[in-house]
């Protein structure tokens, strides 16, 4: 029988059990780098693109290092959003149901008034969006100066979002010698001076990808050319009969009209984006879950964090503006060593972004789908070489054939005989050379 490596840390036996359960054997990269630093009590900086592990990597050494007897606060996470809060809490239930360690998540949009007053028994772990965790400090309802561990989860993102001013005021709550865990994708400029605040000689582990993007995707390219996108779009998704597919829009408006476009087109069709109330995102997750739908249509707040199990094909409806995203989307399929497939549907106007992505190490197939048939299509970078190889002849026959000064009957027809001759000289020379 195959070792499980991670009882090499030797975790407790609820969390060993917990480990069989959800399938782990052998640490991924970001766990062999921080699970030992966490254990140690040292700050450190976990960096590490989307889908490789990390929210374990701080977990399970997190959860270790509980004392349950003590009834207070002794970790506090935070997260972007809802959706990830939430599901890291259920992460955390699926490690501790064996044990007594207790935990609650604190978001945005529930009744705050309800949550002071079940705070009355402190618990061992929070985890919550900056927000609501710092109100109900401010309320005196939640101590976390007790806490000497805090985690900031997606901090490239928490800065976007404005939340870091939050993040900063709930460290000040808290001890002088306090283990502060950040995780992010990116390291930018501006989260440093919060680093440097609160973090003496943090350990840093970087895990590059091995890939910019996941090696069991495969990554298509599909024209628009002069039809309506969403027809383009609604060919590709009856096509492909995804599992679980998500078409990814870049604003909350596009989300709604390409959802309720689909709709009625007669497919089921989920949506997440912002302006969902949190009532109707918590329904909404969860109606994902049970796999009500077979389509989610989602801005790139579902790019982040939030795992959503079993998507097989992601379609980028536009390229993201910042193009690192196309990764992070990309990233939600293929994930724990299945394949998917990422389609973007294009326009002229896209080709330059297209071939930054391919700079960034990532291949696309370039294909139309015509009458229920997959046609391949030439490389992007080939067409633009050849139509720039065409341009030069045309424009060299031009120049080297010209209007007579005294035109007679039929001198067109002599031009373009003159013009055809030289662009077939040429194109023999190109391939020669070639």
């Amino acid at each position: 029988m195959k070792k499980n490596l991670f009882l090499d840390y030797g975790f407790q036996p609820f969390i060993a059990e917990a480990i069989e359960e959800l399938g782990f054997y052998e640490p991924t990269d970001i766990q062999k780098k921080m699970i030992p630093l966490i254990l140690k009590g040292q700050s450190a900086i976990g960096q590490s693109q989307t889908g490789t592990g990390k929210t374990h990597s701080y977990l399970l050494p997190i959860i270790e290092k509980v004392d349950a007897a003590s009834e207070q606060v002794q970790a506090v996470i935070t997260a972007p959003t809802r959706e990830l809060a939430q599901q890291i809490y259920h992460e955390i239930l699926k490690i501790t149901k064996n044990s007594d360690i207790s935990s609650r998540c604190f978001i945005g949009g529930t009744d705050k008034q309800r949550t002071i007053e079940k705070l009355k028994t402190q618990p061992h772990i929070v985890v919550g969006t900056p927000g609501r965790i710092n109100d109900l400090v401010k309320e005196q309802a939640l101590y976390v100066h007790t806490s000497s561990m805090l985690v900031v989860d997606e901090a490239d993102l928490m800065l976007d979002m404005g939340f870091i001013e939050d993040v900063d005021q709930i460290a000040a709550k808290m001890p002088e010698k306090l283990q502060i865990l950040v995780f992010s994708a990116t390291i930018p400029e501006k989260l440093k001076p919060f680093m440097k605040k609160y973090m003496e000689n943090p350990q840093f582990a970087h895990v590059e990808p091995e890939r910019i993007s996941a090696k069991n995707i495969n990554h298509v390219i599909v024209p628009k050319k002069s039809r309506d996108k969403v027809a383009v779009l609604y060919d590709i998704l009856v096509d492909i009969n995804p599992y679980l597919g998500i078409v990814f829009t870049n604003t909350k408006a596009n989300a709604d009209e390409v959802a309720d476009a689909l709709i009625a087109k007669g497919l089921k069709v989920g949506r997440i984006h912002g302006d969902l109330s949190p009532r109707e995102r918590k329904k909404m997750m969860k109606q994902i879950r049970n796999l009500d739908y077979q389509y989610i249509v989602a801005t790139d707040l579902a790019a982040r964090g939030i795992d959503i199990e079993g998507v097989s094909h992601i379609i980028n409806y536009e390229l993201p503006q910042d193009l690192d995203f196309y990764v992070h989307r990309c990233g939600r399929t293929a994930r724990a060593g299945n394949s998917g497939v990422a389609y973007t549907i294009y326009e002229p106007s896209d080709e330059d972004a297209l071939n930054r992505i391919e700079k960034m190490g990532i291949s696309f197939s370039h294909m139309e789908l015509k009458k229920g048939e997959w046609i391949e299509l030439p490389a992007l970078n080939k067409r633009k070489s050849r139509q720039k190889t065409t341009d030069e002849i045309d424009a060299k026959a031009k120049s080297l054939v010209r209007k007579p000064k005294k035109v007679k009957p039929g001198y067109k027809k002599k031009m373009k005989y003159k013009m055809d001759q030289i662009k077939k000289k040429e194109r023999r020379k190109k391939n020669r050379s070639k």
